[in-house]
């Protein structure tokens, strides 16, 4: 089932349980998947695609609820993080750190990294290999912290 579809079975479901932060998390899917799809890119999502989409929208919205956090507004901190939640929800299992440096390190030898001048060459093979299991910000702290040593 494409997320599209995924999307909108679930939306009905919230719209029936009058759950009003599902149905504005799942609308602004709905909405991104739209723009993604007319903005002349050819109509049709992979699903690479469709992952980065919804990592780009879990990012937005952990930023706001940094920056709401920052200026004590900790209502709307919780609404945003709470939409986070529930777009994670279509996203593929995160990995653990463990399991994420193990795949790195995997990733520095593969490719024969040795000083931190070598991360923009891991980070081009583990942002690939690793999209949709992890952030890609903590992809690169893990490449940093691990070129460093």
């Amino acid at each position: 089932m494409s997320l599209e579809a995924q999307v909108m079975e679930r939306m009905k479901e919230a719209m029936k349980a009058k759950d009003k932060v599902a149905l504005e998390s799942l609308r602004a899917i709905k909405s991104a998947l739209l723009l993604e799809k007319t903005s002349g890119a050819g109509g049709e999502i992979t699903a690479e695609g469709e992952i980065k989409l919804l990592q780009k929208l879990v990012k937005q919205r952990k930023d706001a609820a940094a920056i709401y956090t920052e200026q004590n507004r900790a209502d709307l901190a919780e609404a945003e993080l709470a939409q986070v939640a529930v777009i994670e929800k279509f996203l593929p299992e995160q990995m653990s750190a463990e399991e994420l440096e193990s795949e790195i390190e995997k990733i520095i030898a593969q490719v024969g990294a040795s000083s931190p001048a070598d991360m923009g060459r891991v980070m081009g093979v583990a942002s690939k290999a690793l999209a949709g299991k992890a952030e890609g910000k903590a992809i690169a702290e893990t490449v940093k912290r691990l070129l460093a040593r």
